[in-house]
Parts: C-alpha cells; structure tokens; sequence
C-alpha cells in the first residue's frame, strides 16, 4: 500500500451523563430549533426526557419525532423528513439505536434540500448542504455516529445504502448510562455487530490502510473483552463504556476500510425476515468466517494474537464462534423461520450487494452464498 485516506466524525465526546451537555454543542452549531430522530420504546423507557429537560433548562426546545422504525423502509424515513420540514428544523439530533441514527442522517440531508431519496442510493450521488447533525448512540452496535453510510429497507425488502462524506455527523456524543438498561439479548446483538465491523474492517480487501487496521484491533479488544461481562451485569457502566467505545473505533475502522461478506449476507435476512441487524449478522458469522480461512488465514491469527490467544487463525475463528453460541440470542435461521426453499431467494439477494462483497477477501459466488446461508440454517 502506497498511500490512503481516513475521514470520521470531526467532535466526540465519551463522558457519563454527556447526553445531558447536548444544548452546549447545539449553541455551539448555532442550532435553536433542533429535531431530535428517535423511537417510541426510548420515549417510554424514560431515555429521552431527561434529555429534553436539559434542553429546556439551557432554553432550547426540541421537537421530537419518536416513530423510527427497525430497519428503517423509505416510507418511514420521508415522515421524520416530512415532520422535520414542518417544524422548521435548523438542526438534527439522532438518539438511539442504528435505525434512529441513520434515520438522522437521512433527515439532515434531505429536510433542507430538495433531493429525492431514491436518487441518492449509491456512492457519492448526494449532495449538499445538510442540516447540523449530532448523534447519541443509545446501544453499542453499529457505529453510525462515526459513519458515512445510512441504510434504509425498500419496499421489496432489499436493502439500499446512502453513502456520502455529507453523512458524517457534526459531533457523536457516547454516554454510557443510556446503555446500562439494554436487555441482554439487545446488548448481544449489537456487541456481535460491532465485533463483525472491527473483524471485516481488518480483513477488508479494498481500503484497509494501518489507521482502519489501528482502530479494528483497539475495537475487538475493548468488545471482546467486555461482552460476557455485559452479559452477566447489564449495569456494568466501565464495562458498558468500553463496549460503546468498541463500538464507536469499530465504526470508525469500517467507515474507512469496509465490511464484506457477512453484512452483504446478512441483508436478505433482515430484509426478508424482518430480523435485527446485528442478529442477522451473528447467524453467518461463523459460516463466513470459516469460508474465509484459506483467503484470511493470516490476518486472523494477528487477530488472534490481539485477543490474547495463540496466533492461529483456527483457533480465532473457533472463540469467536464459541462467544456467538453464548449469546443469549438466536443461533439458526431456522429460529427465524427461514426454511431451506427461502435459500435461493437470500443467496440471489446477496449476490446483489456487491458493494459489499468485493470487499470480502475470497471471492464469494451465488454457489457460495447458497451453501453459507444452509450451514447457518
């Protein structure tokens, strides 16, 4: 490698109880009138007023829209848009999971302009200005508040990415204390997420460069280590934080050097099968990764070495694994309802993306694609 580039999140801010500090990067901004993206579950677990509160006290009033929906489809996307629009928005605030955060994205590029979702799916089609845009990260999974990608859920359930340098936030802001009330099975979903970001990040064939390589390895590391302690003690805040902040150098690895075969497969499960992101991506990984070992030996024995094991790329793919069965989650598609004639219809779904798939270091056919969704059944 002769040479690279490297953009992220320009301010971030990891401190307890920072989400309370939104109004000081508001004013920062010069946003008066923000609008705050979130989702209905947040509102009644209490999440959002306390915030709220701290905005009216520091004299900003917000305007919230708390109907974001999993998986975000375009319909759902257009009504934050459309609500953003009407209450005259000057600036945006994503609050919660990854739905909620790329619904934000979303919303502060398209509220001030007349752009047409569907024109800008794809590499580099949209286009500015965009609205000012912090993000809160409510769980410790996707890495949006430090990515330049929003994906949305089409009408036929494929899924289609916004991806432009205009969807990197203004400011991410992790408080650790949003996350100590996640159930389990949530925390492990997107725990899962985040370690498949650091994992293809590194192994990318396209873009890795030492700063996405530097930030994988210090990613894994924090969610690797953290994860069962999660687990057992949902109100594990340094363990909480670590995980956050796993999560956040995960994203900002694989903003730069991206993801692969495992997110190109686990797309046609969530569109098809309406599963959680990171649930679907903790179905293929252990396929993919076992699919990869001829192509990635070495890079996942220098992920081995990081997590404290021999350098043996087997015995990496066997701990993350063993670490996935542990997840108080579902292990098989066919929990899912996924049934061996959907196989054809998922495989010729993720042959689609391949955004994704060139990125993957052995080159997968729709033979492949076949064969890694039936062992994962």
């Amino acid at each position: 490698m002769t040479g690279f580039s490297f953009e992220t999140t320009p301010r971030i801010l990891c401190e307890d109880g920072a989400a309370l500090k939104l109004a000081e990067f508001l004013n920062g901004m010069g946003v008066s009138r923000p609008f705050i993206v979130t989702d209905a579950g947040l509102v009644s677990a209490g999440v959002v007023q306390p915030i709220l509160d701290a905005l009216k006290a520091a004299g900003v009033t917000a305007s919230v829209f708390s109907e974001v929906l999993a998986d975000p489809p375009e319909a759902s996307v257009m009504a934050a848009v459309t609500a953003a629009r009407a209450a005259g928005a000057d600036g945006v605030v994503g609050l919660g999971g990854g739905s909620s955060l790329d619904t934000a994205k979303l919303v502060a590029l398209l509220a001030g302009t007349d752009q047409a979702l569907p024109d800008i799916y794809g590499i580099g089609l949209a286009k500015g200005p965009r609205l000012p845009l912090v993000q809160v990260p409510t769980t410790a999974g996707t890495g949006s508040e430090v990515t330049n990608i929003a994906i949305v859920t089409m009408p036929d359930d494929q899924k289609k990415g916004v991806v432009s340098p205009l969807l990197y936030p203004d400011a991410a802001i992790l408080d650790a204390t949003l996350t100590t009330g996640l159930p389990p099975r949530v925390t492990a979903m997107t725990g899962v997420d985040a370690m498949v970001h650091a994992i293809e990040a590194y192994t990318s064939r396209h873009k890795k460069n030492p700063v996405s390589d530097s930030l994988a390895v210090a990613a894994l590391k924090l969610l690797h280590g953290n994860i069962r302690r999660v687990i057992a003690d949902g109100a594990d805040l340094p363990a909480r934080r670590a995980m956050l902040q796993g999560s956040l150098l995960a994203g900002m690895a694989f903003a730069n050097a991206p993801v692969a075969a495992v997110h190109a497969l686990a797309y046609p499960i969530g569109g098809i099968f309406h599963a959680p992101h990171g649930l679907s991506n903790a179905l293929v990984l252990g396929p993919v990764l076992r699919f990869n070992l001829p192509a990635a030996g070495p890079l996942y024995a220098e992920l081995a070495a990081a997590i404290g094991l021999k350098p043996d790329a087997a015995a990496f793919v066997d701990e993350i694994a063993a670490l996935t069965a542990e997840m108080p989650m579902e292990q098989r598609l066919s929990e899912l309802g996924v049934e061996v004639q959907h196989l054809d219809r998922l495989a010729h779904d993720a042959m689609q993306v391949q955004r994704l798939l060139i990125n993957n270091p052995r080159e997968v056919t729709l033979s492949d694609a076949r064969a890694l969704y039936e062992e994962a059944l």
